[in-house]
């Protein structure tokens, strides 16, 4: 027998994918020790482990995994082998069809004109609270994408719109937005995508309560502290339309105490799943009831019940740096959004997971 830890790193699923799987009764464990609950796996689940994790790298459905995985060791292979054929015309279909769509795309973006690249060339000169823009950065920082296959994600996203200074970071699957008053511009609207090793040194100069001067020169940024400067060029990247993404229909609403709510999110349940990166996680699965955040077991059934990744909720919380934030849920397809009370601007939009059937 193998221990669930065993099983995962021999599988490759990890054992959150595991415990998901087991829930969901495709990959029952052998044994479960009825005192501590804890999972055993026979030698022969490893290989169906392993396929397992073959077949949803492919996006086989889960109620197809289960047939497969049940007809796998049997001597009549034909539904398994219909299952397969099936699902790879199906792949086949939709790689064409999405060729089709993206040669479109492609060609109505190559007939729009690019407002960034205006954005990017202007000029710009600010004196801005140096206590302030190490705030802005810690609130965003976290979220900033490391996928080298989408390079405009992987920095901050500075946006300088008359006095206001907004600092923006997303990879696709969680955004913080933080904004800074700052005194000097009286030039047009002005972003630069600031990559993450230059924020980072950008940041390290912000350690007292002195006034720091950030400069924009087309694609070169400056910020300089005191005697010191951080300064290197942005690459020619286009970062997307953080203002769109922040405009959500009014949800549910809970003021949440973030310490409490922390602890909550430690310490309560959750149900093992996959992040929609594809990879396992732990999620939490939230609602508003009453005015209060309640954190839903894994059966309870609620349909307004929105599933987040609960590592990615813990490190928003932690960013934001507040003792109180509002927490707004919509549809369970609509992002979490985590506001400051007093300003209701965004502070982290986080992606929610669809829960599998």
């Amino acid at each position: 027998m193998r221990s669930i830890g065993e099983t995962a790193r021999d599988s490759g699923l990890g054992v959150s994918a595991l415990r998901f799987y087991d829930r969901a009764g495709v990959l029952v464990p052998a044994r479960v020790d009825p005192v501590s609950g804890y999972r055993w796996y026979g030698p022969e689940q490893v290989d169906e482990a392993r396929l397992l994790a073959r077949l949803r790298r492919t996006g086989l459905p889960l109620a197809d995994i289960r047939l497969v995985l049940a007809g796998w060791p049997g001597p009549d292979t034909g539904v398994v082998r219909q299952l397969l054929d099936a699902h790879l015309r199906r792949l086949e279909r939709g790689l064409a069809e999405a060729r089709s769509e993206f040669s479109t795309v492609r060609s109505l973006f190559d007939r729009q004109e690019n407002p960034m690249t205006a954005l990017r060339t202007a000029h710009a000169r600010v004196s801005v609270p140096a206590a302030a823009l190490a705030a802005a950065f810690d609130t965003v920082r976290f979220a900033a994408g490391t996928d080298p296959e989408l390079p405009a994600l992987g920095g901050v996203l500075f946006d300088l719109d008359g006095p206001t200074l907004h600092l923006v970071a997303t990879d696709r699957y969680r955004m913080a937005v933080a904004e800074v008053h700052t005194s000097g511009h009286e030039g047009p609207r002005t972003q630069v995508v600031v990559p993450s090793p230059l924020a980072d040194a950008m940041r390290a100069l912000l350690v007292d309560g002195t006034t720091a001067l950030l400069t924009v020169d087309g694609d070169r940024v400056a910020l300089e502290a005191g005697d010191r400067q951080s300064a290197g060029r942005c690459p020619d990247h286009d970062f997307p339309d953080y203002r769109r993404l922040v405009r959500l229909p009014q949800g549910r609403r809970a003021l949440v105490d973030v310490p409490a709510f922390r602890a909550a999110l430690e310490d309560g349940p959750f149900t093992a799943g996959e992040g929609r990166d594809g990879s396992a996680c732990d999620l939490s699965l939230l609602t508003v009831a009453d005015g209060e955040a309640v954190l839903c077991e894994d059966g309870d059934g609620n349909p307004d019940r929105v599933a987040v990744n609960r590592a990615y909720l813990l490190e928003a919380l932690a960013a934001a740096a507040a003792d109180r934030l509002l927490l707004e849920l919509g549809a369970p397809t609509t992002p979490v959004a985590l506001r400051h009370p007093d300003t209701g601007t965004a502070v982290s939009l986080l992606m929610p997971v669809r829960l599998e059937d």
